[in-house]
Protein backbone atom coordinates (compact mmCIF):
# COMPACT_ATOMS: atom_id res chain seq x y z
CA UNK A 1 0.00 0.00 0.00
CA UNK A 2 1.53 3.27 -1.16
CA UNK A 3 0.34 6.86 -1.58
CA UNK A 4 1.42 8.20 -4.95
CA UNK A 5 1.12 11.54 -6.73
CA UNK A 6 -0.02 12.14 -10.29
CA UNK A 7 -1.03 15.01 -12.54
CA UNK A 8 -4.81 15.66 -12.66
CA UNK A 9 -6.46 15.30 -16.04
CA UNK A 10 -7.15 18.46 -18.01
CA UNK A 11 -10.71 19.57 -17.31
CA UNK A 12 -11.17 16.98 -14.55
CA UNK A 13 -13.96 19.00 -12.92
CA UNK A 14 -16.13 18.85 -16.03
CA UNK A 15 -15.21 15.20 -16.57
CA UNK A 16 -16.39 14.01 -13.16
CA UNK A 17 -19.50 16.18 -13.28
CA UNK A 18 -20.48 14.59 -16.60
CA UNK A 19 -20.04 11.18 -14.98
CA UNK A 20 -22.39 11.90 -12.06
CA UNK A 21 -20.30 13.65 -9.40
CA UNK A 22 -22.27 16.86 -9.74
CA UNK A 23 -22.09 17.56 -6.01
CA UNK A 24 -18.30 17.64 -5.60
CA UNK A 25 -18.41 21.44 -5.21
CA UNK A 26 -21.44 21.58 -2.88
CA UNK A 27 -20.95 18.60 -0.55
CA UNK A 28 -17.60 19.90 0.69
CA UNK A 29 -17.13 22.90 3.05
CA UNK A 30 -16.48 25.91 0.83
CA UNK A 31 -13.55 27.32 2.81
CA UNK A 32 -11.34 24.32 2.02
CA UNK A 33 -8.63 24.67 -0.61
CA UNK A 34 -8.37 20.96 -1.27
CA UNK A 35 -11.15 19.67 -3.57
CA UNK A 36 -13.50 16.90 -2.50
CA UNK A 37 -12.41 14.70 -5.42
CA UNK A 38 -8.60 14.81 -5.48
CA UNK A 39 -6.91 12.89 -8.29
CA UNK A 40 -3.54 14.54 -7.72
CA UNK A 41 -2.90 11.60 -5.38
CA UNK A 42 -3.98 7.99 -5.24
CA UNK A 43 -3.25 4.77 -3.36
CA UNK A 44 -1.74 1.72 -4.99
CA UNK A 45 -2.19 -1.82 -3.68
CA UNK A 46 -0.90 -5.25 -4.53
CA UNK A 47 -3.35 -7.94 -5.53
CA UNK A 48 -2.49 -9.92 -2.40
CA UNK A 49 -3.43 -6.94 -0.22
CA UNK A 50 -6.77 -6.57 -1.97
CA UNK A 51 -7.59 -10.27 -1.78
CA UNK A 52 -6.88 -10.18 1.95
CA UNK A 53 -9.09 -7.10 2.40
CA UNK A 54 -11.90 -8.78 0.45
CA UNK A 55 -11.75 -11.82 2.69
CA UNK A 56 -11.67 -9.74 5.87
CA UNK A 57 -14.58 -7.60 4.71
CA UNK A 58 -16.76 -10.62 4.04
CA UNK A 59 -15.80 -12.12 7.39
CA UNK A 60 -16.77 -8.89 9.15
CA UNK A 61 -20.09 -8.84 7.32
CA UNK A 62 -20.82 -12.40 8.44
CA UNK A 63 -19.93 -11.49 12.02
CA UNK A 64 -22.28 -8.50 11.87
CA UNK A 65 -25.15 -10.71 10.74
CA UNK A 66 -24.41 -13.06 13.64
CA UNK A 67 -24.40 -10.06 15.98
CA UNK A 68 -27.79 -8.92 14.69
CA UNK A 69 -29.22 -12.36 15.37
CA UNK A 70 -27.71 -12.28 18.86
CA UNK A 71 -29.21 -8.87 19.69
CA UNK A 72 -32.64 -10.06 18.55
CA UNK A 73 -32.37 -13.35 20.45
CA UNK A 74 -31.37 -11.56 23.67
CA UNK A 75 -33.64 -8.52 23.25
CA UNK A 76 -30.87 -5.96 23.70
CA UNK A 77 -32.69 -3.17 21.90
CA UNK A 78 -32.24 -0.61 24.66
CA UNK A 79 -28.47 -0.83 24.24
CA UNK A 80 -29.16 0.48 20.72
CA UNK A 81 -31.57 3.23 21.89
CA UNK A 82 -34.34 1.58 19.87
CA UNK A 83 -37.88 2.33 21.11
CA UNK A 84 -39.68 -0.64 22.64
CA UNK A 85 -42.53 -0.45 20.14
CA UNK A 86 -40.13 -0.85 17.20
CA UNK A 87 -38.39 -3.96 18.54
CA UNK A 88 -41.07 -6.54 17.57
CA UNK A 89 -41.10 -5.26 13.98
CA UNK A 90 -37.29 -5.46 13.75
CA UNK A 91 -37.49 -9.06 14.93
CA UNK A 92 -40.23 -9.83 12.42
CA UNK A 93 -38.20 -8.20 9.62
CA UNK A 94 -35.19 -10.32 10.57
CA UNK A 95 -37.19 -13.55 10.82
CA UNK A 96 -38.69 -12.98 7.38
CA UNK A 97 -35.27 -12.36 5.91
CA UNK A 98 -36.29 -9.01 4.42
CA UNK A 99 -33.74 -8.46 1.62
CA UNK A 100 -30.83 -6.06 1.83
CA UNK A 101 -28.73 -4.53 -0.95
CA UNK A 102 -25.54 -2.85 0.21
CA UNK A 103 -23.40 -1.39 2.98
CA UNK A 104 -19.95 0.12 3.60
CA UNK A 105 -17.39 -0.80 6.23
CA UNK A 106 -15.01 1.93 7.36
CA UNK A 107 -11.65 0.35 8.07
CA UNK A 108 -8.28 1.33 9.49
CA UNK A 109 -5.57 -0.26 7.33
CA UNK A 110 -1.89 0.47 6.86
CA UNK A 111 -0.80 -2.37 4.58
CA UNK A 112 1.20 -4.00 7.37
CA UNK A 113 -1.46 -5.70 9.49
CA UNK A 114 -5.11 -6.73 9.45
CA UNK A 115 -7.81 -4.14 8.78
CA UNK A 116 -9.60 -2.83 11.87
CA UNK A 117 -13.32 -2.09 11.84
CA UNK A 118 -14.15 1.51 12.73
CA UNK A 119 -17.88 1.36 11.93
CA UNK A 120 -20.42 -0.18 9.56
CA UNK A 121 -22.54 2.17 7.43
CA UNK A 122 -25.24 -0.39 6.80
CA UNK A 123 -28.41 1.67 6.28
CA UNK A 124 -27.63 4.84 4.30
CA UNK A 125 -24.03 4.61 3.01
CA UNK A 126 -22.77 7.37 0.72
CA UNK A 127 -19.71 7.87 -1.57
CA UNK A 128 -21.22 5.24 -3.83
CA UNK A 129 -20.96 7.25 -7.07
CA UNK A 130 -17.33 8.12 -6.35
CA UNK A 131 -16.43 4.50 -5.66
CA UNK A 132 -18.35 2.76 -8.40
CA UNK A 133 -18.06 5.21 -11.32
CA UNK A 134 -15.73 8.17 -10.91
CA UNK A 135 -12.58 6.38 -9.78
CA UNK A 136 -13.18 3.60 -12.36
CA UNK A 137 -13.21 6.08 -15.23
CA UNK A 138 -10.13 7.75 -13.72
CA UNK A 139 -8.34 4.39 -13.77
CA UNK A 140 -9.24 3.78 -17.42
CA UNK A 141 -7.95 7.25 -18.37
CA UNK A 142 -4.78 7.37 -16.25
CA UNK A 143 -3.71 3.78 -15.54
CA UNK A 144 -5.44 1.63 -18.18
CA UNK A 145 -3.04 -1.25 -17.67
CA UNK A 146 -3.84 -1.64 -13.98
CA UNK A 147 -6.84 -2.95 -12.11
CA UNK A 148 -9.06 -1.71 -9.28
CA UNK A 149 -11.02 -3.34 -6.48
CA UNK A 150 -14.33 -2.33 -7.96
CA UNK A 151 -17.18 -4.59 -9.04
CA UNK A 152 -19.80 -2.42 -7.34
CA UNK A 153 -21.72 -1.56 -10.51
CA UNK A 154 -22.00 -5.12 -11.79
CA UNK A 155 -22.89 -6.49 -8.38
CA UNK A 156 -25.61 -3.89 -7.82
CA UNK A 157 -27.24 -4.82 -11.12
CA UNK A 158 -27.04 -8.51 -10.24
CA UNK A 159 -28.48 -7.83 -6.79
CA UNK A 160 -31.48 -5.94 -8.16
CA UNK A 161 -32.15 -8.82 -10.54
CA UNK A 162 -32.27 -11.42 -7.77
CA UNK A 163 -34.26 -9.43 -5.20
CA UNK A 164 -37.82 -10.70 -4.60
CA UNK A 165 -39.42 -7.26 -5.02
CA UNK A 166 -43.13 -6.66 -4.86
CA UNK A 167 -45.17 -5.92 -7.99
CA UNK A 168 -45.23 -2.43 -9.47
CA UNK A 169 -42.45 0.13 -9.86
CA UNK A 170 -39.66 0.50 -7.31
CA UNK A 171 -39.63 4.00 -5.83
CA UNK A 172 -36.35 5.77 -5.08
CA UNK A 173 -36.76 8.55 -2.52
CA UNK A 174 -34.49 11.42 -1.55
CA UNK A 175 -35.28 14.18 0.93
CA UNK A 176 -35.59 17.88 0.19
CA UNK A 177 -33.46 18.51 3.30
CA UNK A 178 -30.40 17.58 1.21
CA UNK A 179 -29.09 20.88 -0.15
CA UNK A 180 -25.93 19.49 -1.77
CA UNK A 181 -27.45 17.14 -4.33
CA UNK A 182 -25.39 14.22 -3.04
CA UNK A 183 -28.41 12.23 -1.91
CA UNK A 184 -30.36 12.80 -5.13
CA UNK A 185 -27.40 11.79 -7.30
CA UNK A 186 -26.68 8.71 -5.18
CA UNK A 187 -30.28 7.58 -5.41
CA UNK A 188 -30.33 8.41 -9.10
CA UNK A 189 -27.37 6.10 -9.58
CA UNK A 190 -29.02 3.31 -7.57
CA UNK A 191 -32.15 3.83 -9.65
CA UNK A 192 -30.09 3.50 -12.84
CA UNK A 193 -28.59 0.19 -11.70
CA UNK A 194 -32.09 -1.10 -10.92
CA UNK A 195 -33.27 -0.10 -14.39
CA UNK A 196 -30.28 -1.83 -15.96
CA UNK A 197 -31.42 -4.90 -14.05
CA UNK A 198 -34.81 -4.66 -15.79
CA UNK A 199 -36.75 -3.09 -12.94
CA UNK A 200 -39.32 -0.34 -13.48
CA UNK A 201 -38.53 2.65 -11.26
CA UNK A 202 -39.94 5.98 -10.09
CA UNK A 203 -38.10 8.88 -8.42
CA UNK A 204 -39.83 10.71 -5.57
CA UNK A 205 -39.05 13.02 -2.67
CA UNK A 206 -39.72 11.64 0.79
CA UNK A 207 -41.82 14.74 1.44
CA UNK A 208 -44.11 13.83 -1.48
CA UNK A 209 -44.99 10.40 -0.15
CA UNK A 210 -48.57 10.34 1.09
CA UNK A 211 -50.49 8.11 3.44
CA UNK A 212 -53.93 6.80 2.54
CA UNK A 213 -55.79 5.88 5.74
CA UNK A 214 -58.56 4.13 3.80
CA UNK A 215 -56.24 1.54 2.27
CA UNK A 216 -53.54 1.77 4.92
CA UNK A 217 -50.84 2.21 2.28
CA UNK A 218 -48.25 4.78 1.22
CA UNK A 219 -48.92 6.47 -2.14
CA UNK A 220 -46.88 8.51 -4.60
CA UNK A 221 -47.96 11.77 -6.26
CA UNK A 222 -50.00 9.84 -8.86
CA UNK A 223 -51.74 7.89 -6.09
CA UNK A 224 -49.93 4.69 -6.99
CA UNK A 225 -49.36 2.34 -4.09
CA UNK A 226 -45.68 2.23 -3.11
CA UNK A 227 -44.67 -1.40 -2.77
CA UNK A 228 -40.87 -1.03 -2.94
CA UNK A 229 -39.04 1.97 -1.48
CA UNK A 230 -35.29 2.58 -1.68
CA UNK A 231 -34.30 5.52 0.52
CA UNK A 232 -31.31 7.35 1.97
CA UNK A 233 -33.39 8.39 4.96
CA UNK A 234 -32.10 6.76 8.16
CA UNK A 235 -34.48 4.46 9.95
CA UNK A 236 -33.92 6.29 13.25
CA UNK A 237 -35.27 9.43 11.55
CA UNK A 238 -38.21 7.58 10.01
CA UNK A 239 -39.13 6.01 13.36
CA UNK A 240 -39.26 9.47 14.97
CA UNK A 241 -41.43 10.97 12.21
CA UNK A 242 -45.20 11.44 12.62
CA UNK A 243 -45.76 8.62 10.12
CA UNK A 244 -43.08 6.45 11.71
CA UNK A 245 -45.54 3.90 13.12
CA UNK A 246 -47.10 3.43 9.70
CA UNK A 247 -43.69 2.97 8.09
CA UNK A 248 -42.56 0.46 10.70
CA UNK A 249 -45.77 -1.54 10.41
CA UNK A 250 -45.64 -1.57 6.59
CA UNK A 251 -42.79 -4.07 6.62
CA UNK A 252 -44.95 -6.95 5.43
CA UNK A 253 -46.75 -5.16 2.60
CA UNK A 254 -43.69 -3.23 1.32
CA UNK A 255 -40.08 -3.96 0.48
CA UNK A 256 -37.78 -1.41 2.08
CA UNK A 257 -34.20 -0.89 0.95
CA UNK A 258 -32.57 -1.07 3.39
CA UNK A 259 -34.82 -3.26 5.63
CA UNK A 260 -35.78 -2.38 9.19
CA UNK A 261 -33.40 -4.92 10.74
CA UNK A 262 -30.48 -2.88 9.38
CA UNK A 263 -31.15 -0.50 12.30
CA UNK A 264 -29.03 -2.90 14.33
CA UNK A 265 -26.05 -2.82 11.96
CA UNK A 266 -26.03 0.94 11.35
CA UNK A 267 -25.83 1.64 15.09
CA UNK A 268 -22.40 1.93 16.72
CA UNK A 269 -23.55 -0.17 19.68
CA UNK A 270 -22.81 -2.98 17.23
CA UNK A 271 -19.09 -2.40 17.85
CA UNK A 272 -19.44 -3.35 21.52
CA UNK A 273 -21.59 -6.39 20.76
CA UNK A 274 -19.04 -7.61 18.22
CA UNK A 275 -16.23 -7.30 20.78
CA UNK A 276 -18.30 -9.26 23.32
CA UNK A 277 -18.94 -12.02 20.79
CA UNK A 278 -15.48 -12.08 19.19
CA UNK A 279 -13.02 -10.81 21.84
CA UNK A 280 -9.51 -10.39 20.48
CA UNK A 281 -10.56 -10.81 16.84
CA UNK A 282 -7.81 -9.36 14.62
CA UNK A 283 -10.25 -7.18 12.66
CA UNK A 284 -11.88 -5.61 15.72
CA UNK A 285 -10.93 -2.94 18.22
CA UNK A 286 -12.03 -3.26 21.86
CA UNK A 287 -15.34 -1.44 22.37
CA UNK A 288 -17.68 -1.03 25.34
CA UNK A 289 -21.03 0.54 26.13
CA UNK A 290 -20.45 1.31 29.82
CA UNK A 291 -17.33 3.46 29.49
CA UNK A 292 -13.74 3.23 28.28
CA UNK A 293 -12.76 0.78 31.06
CA UNK A 294 -8.99 0.26 30.95
CA UNK A 295 -8.37 1.59 27.44
CA UNK A 296 -5.29 3.87 27.53
CA UNK A 297 -6.67 5.78 24.53
CA UNK A 298 -10.25 5.74 23.34
CA UNK A 299 -12.76 7.45 21.09
CA UNK A 300 -16.28 8.11 22.31
CA UNK A 301 -18.76 7.78 19.42
CA UNK A 302 -22.48 8.67 19.44
CA UNK A 303 -24.53 5.59 18.65
CA UNK A 304 -26.22 7.36 15.74
CA UNK A 305 -23.55 9.90 14.77
CA UNK A 306 -22.73 10.79 11.16
CA UNK A 307 -19.81 12.40 9.30
CA UNK A 308 -17.57 12.40 12.37
CA UNK A 309 -19.90 14.65 14.40
CA UNK A 310 -20.00 14.40 18.18
CA UNK A 311 -16.75 12.44 18.52
CA UNK A 312 -14.37 12.72 21.47
CA UNK A 313 -10.83 11.34 21.28
CA UNK A 314 -9.01 10.88 24.59
CA UNK A 315 -5.31 10.01 24.57
CA UNK A 316 -2.45 10.46 27.06
CA UNK A 317 -1.56 13.52 24.99
CA UNK A 318 -4.89 15.28 25.36
CA UNK A 319 -8.50 15.48 24.17
CA UNK A 320 -9.92 16.34 20.74
CA UNK A 321 -13.63 16.78 20.04
CA UNK A 322 -15.92 17.52 17.12
CA UNK A 323 -19.17 19.42 17.41
CA UNK A 324 -22.61 18.16 16.54
CA UNK A 325 -26.02 17.40 17.95
CA UNK A 326 -25.58 13.64 18.30
CA UNK A 327 -25.06 11.87 21.60
CA UNK A 328 -28.35 12.08 23.48
CA UNK A 329 -29.00 8.51 22.35
CA UNK A 330 -25.85 7.25 24.10
CA UNK A 331 -22.28 6.39 23.18
CA UNK A 332 -19.89 3.56 22.52
CA UNK A 333 -16.27 3.69 23.71
CA UNK A 334 -13.81 2.17 21.25
CA UNK A 335 -10.06 1.80 21.54
CA UNK A 336 -8.43 4.64 19.64
CA UNK A 337 -5.76 3.78 17.12
CA UNK A 338 -4.80 6.78 15.01
CA UNK A 339 -5.26 6.32 11.30
CA UNK A 340 -1.95 5.54 9.58
CA UNK A 341 -0.07 8.53 8.20
CA UNK A 342 0.91 8.81 4.53
CA UNK A 343 2.68 12.07 3.65
CA UNK A 344 0.81 13.81 6.46
CA UNK A 345 -2.61 12.47 5.43
CA UNK A 346 -4.66 9.71 7.03
CA UNK A 347 -6.82 7.39 4.88
CA UNK A 348 -9.99 5.58 5.86
CA UNK A 349 -10.81 2.63 3.64
CA UNK A 350 -14.48 2.23 2.74
CA UNK A 351 -15.00 -1.43 1.83
CA UNK A 352 -18.34 -2.08 0.12
CA UNK A 353 -20.63 -5.07 0.50
CA UNK A 354 -23.33 -5.80 -2.10
CA UNK A 355 -25.63 -8.60 -1.05
CA UNK A 356 -23.25 -10.65 1.07
CA UNK A 357 -20.13 -10.23 -1.05
CA UNK A 358 -17.27 -7.72 -0.93
CA UNK A 359 -17.61 -5.43 -3.93
CA UNK A 360 -15.12 -2.56 -3.94
CA UNK A 361 -13.09 0.10 -2.20
CA UNK A 362 -13.34 3.86 -1.75
CA UNK A 363 -10.82 5.95 0.19
CA UNK A 364 -11.24 9.25 2.03
CA UNK A 365 -8.40 11.20 3.56
CA UNK A 366 -8.15 13.57 6.49
CA UNK A 367 -5.28 15.56 7.95
CA UNK A 368 -6.69 15.22 11.46
CA UNK A 369 -7.65 12.38 13.74
CA UNK A 370 -11.33 12.18 12.73
CA UNK A 371 -12.76 11.68 9.24
CA UNK A 372 -15.56 14.20 8.65
CA UNK A 373 -17.24 16.19 5.88
CA UNK A 374 -13.98 18.03 5.18
CA UNK A 375 -12.27 14.81 4.05
CA UNK A 376 -11.41 14.28 0.39
CA UNK A 377 -12.06 11.22 -1.74
CA UNK A 378 -9.03 9.83 -3.58
CA UNK A 379 -8.90 6.98 -6.11
CA UNK A 380 -6.91 3.77 -5.95
CA UNK A 381 -5.45 1.14 -8.25
CA UNK A 382 -4.08 -2.38 -8.10
CA UNK A 383 -0.61 -2.48 -9.64
CA UNK A 384 -0.32 -5.35 -12.11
Amino acid sequence: MRRETSVPRDGWQEIIESQGLAYHRTAHPGHLTRPYWDESVHYSFTMDEVLALESQTEELHGMCLEAAGHVIATGRYRDFAIPDWVAPEIEASWRRGDPHVYGRFDLRYDGAGPAKLLEYNADTPTSLVETSLIQWFWLKDVHPGDDQWNSVHERLIARWKELPLQSGPAHFAWTNMDETGEEAMTLGYLQETAEQAGRTTVAIAMEDIGWDPASGRFLDMERRVIRTLCKLYPWEWAVADPFGPQAVRQQVSMTWIEPLWKMLLSNKALLAVLWEMYPGHPNLLPAYLDGPRDLPAHIRKPLLGREGAGMRVVTPGGVEETGGEYGAEGHVYQEFQALPGFDGWRPVLGAWIVGDEAAGLGIRETSGLITDDSSSFVPHRIVL
